[in-house]
């Protein structure tokens, strides 16, 4: 399983990122966090991705 932490300015830029993952395959994996630096506000969201090869390895079982 691959895991990932993005981390962004809560933007449109940021939003679209995620929805790149998301459309290759990658999931949410938890809530999404946020926090403030003083002058942005700064998101983060965990993904994750089942391996394609570990997956195919338990179906052939």
């Amino acid at each position: 399983m691959q895991y990932k932490l993005i981390t962004g300015p809560d933007d449109s830029t940021f939003c679209a990122r995620i929805t790149e993952f998301l459309n290759n395959g990658w999931k949410l994996h938890g809530n999404p966090t946020m926090t403030y630096d003083g002058k942005t506000v700064i998101a983060g969201q965990a993904i994750i991705k089942e391996d394609a090869e570990k997956n195919e390895e338990c179906c052939l079982k």
